[in-house]
């Protein structure tokens, strides 16, 4: 089983991070942000990668602290199941129609993390929360978990479909690209013998 964990605790928040990447979708999700919840919940559930995710942040502020600490510490969790990425499918990308909206998430599970953002949202906030930190979580978990992450919405006209495209997106070409690849299982998918570090 690929399994990883992280904790990060600092002034503003306590975070606690499990998942199992050969999981079925299972999820135990709780951050004090609803809309980061359904988001993460949408994540685990598509991506097949079961997750518990433990957060207490300094909400009286706002959700920023909170949502970038829980994208690190997920990336690292992340990072640390991978291991040596030996056997893993690398690539993948995904189209994600949400009724008018389309995002498409493209990952390589490089080790050289990078994040390109090209999303807008037509609201500034979805509820209570901030849109524009969804990139903020996606910068976050690509960064730690060492990915190359190419996010686009390519069309959209409502802020909670984007959001939840995006999210989608991403679990699914996520759930391909750290599969294991029977024709490969042995070999890490690099000429070079290594992927990162």
């Amino acid at each position: 089983m690929r399994q990883g964990a992280s904790e990060r605790t600092t002034n503003e928040t306590d975070i606690s991070v499990s998942i199992n990447l050969d999981g079925t979708g299972a999820f135990d999700i709780e951050t004090g942000v609803g809309f980061l919840d359904h988001m993460l919940e949408q994540l685990s559930r598509h991506s097949l990668i079961d997750m518990k995710v433990r957060a207490k942040g300094d909400l009286h502020i706002d959700m920023h602290h909170t949502t970038e600490d829980v994208g690190i510490a997920l990336g690292l969790a992340l990072k640390q199941a991978l291991g040596d990425k030996k056997g893993i499918r690398r690539y993948a990308h995904c189209y994600l129609p949400m009724d008018e909206a389309l995002t498409r998430a493209s990952v390589d599970v490089s080790g050289r993390p990078f994040l390109v953002w090209d999303a807008s949202f037509p609201s500034p906030k979805i509820g209570e929360f901030d849109t524009e930190l969804f990139e903020e979580w996606f910068r976050a978990f690509a960064i730690n978990a060492g990915l190359t992450l190419h996010m686009t919405c390519l069309y959209g006209s409502n802020s909670h479909h984007i959001a939840e495209s995006a999210f989608k997106a991403l679990a699914r070409a996520l759930r391909e690209a750290v599969e294991i690849d029977p024709r490969r299982a042995d070999a890490v998918p690099s000429t070079k013998g290594q992927l990162g570090d």
